[in-house]
């Protein structure tokens, strides 16, 4: 096995030793990166929301469950995805998380492969939610360049107006609509009005730059 896994983080959180044990074993063996917690409290403290990661957790634990340690992130806008592990009897509540952004969950005792193709498909999902806010960030980095001037003129350009008619909007004359325009052009590295346009809107990859769904995995346990 390599030294730096290939394949991402995958947090394990479960009560049970003989659980965590397993499951980092299995998913050590296909080269993710483990790390385990005992207890909800103790990931929290611990989990850093700038890695690319998911997370693995037993509906049921003492002290704070696996439903309200979703919660907790949800409130911290975390985009983590979960998957969760749960026993016959949670289905119901398992049903409960997928309302919240849930899109599996796998029941104990569960198939290898099955736990595998859950969290490689969350781990997926970590990647294009990551590379999402990386290019909002970097479209929010270049749109602060703008003076506010700048800022309402390519407002007016998004919005399909002519360069007469943002120039009768703001009260100024045309050669400096086209200078603001110029301008605007350089900030924000665009070489074509279609360039522009695509910067001004944020091209995102569709509804994973929705960040607010919170998603989740749930392992019938």
């Amino acid at each position: 096995m390599s030294l730096i896994p290939k394949k991402g983080t995958v947090y394990v959180v479960d009560d049970d030793e003989a659980v965590r044990d397993s499951v980092q074993w299995l998913l050590e063996g296909k080269d993710f990166r483990v790390r385990c917690f005992e207890s909800a409290e103790s990931f929290l403290s611990r989990y850093d929301p700038r890695e690319i990661a998911c997370l693995v957790v037993d509906i049921r634990m003492g002290g704070m469950s696996g439903i309200e340690l979703q919660d907790r992130l949800i409130e911290r806008k975390s985009p983590l995805p979960i998957v969760f592990i749960t026993g016959h009897g949670d289905v119901p509540m398992a049903v409960d998380t997928m309302k919240k952004g849930a899109l599996d969950f796998i029941q104990k005792p569960f198939k290898e492969d099955e736990l595998v193709a859950v969290v490689e498909r969350m781990l997926d999902h970590a990647k294009e939610v990551f590379a999402d806010s990386q290019q909002a960030a970097s479209r929010d980095a270049l749109l602060a360049k703008l003076t506010s001037r700048e800022a309402q003129v390519l407002e007016r350009i998004v919005a399909g107006r002519l360069n007469k008619q943002i120039a009768d909007d703001l009260g100024i004359s045309i050669k400096t609509v086209e200078a603001h325009r110029a301008n605007i052009m350089e900030k924000l590295n665009a070489n074509t009005v279609a360039d522009l346009l695509k910067i001004a809107l944020g091209q995102t990859h569709g509804a994973h730059g929705n960040h607010a769904a919170h998603p989740a995995a749930v392992v019938k346990a």
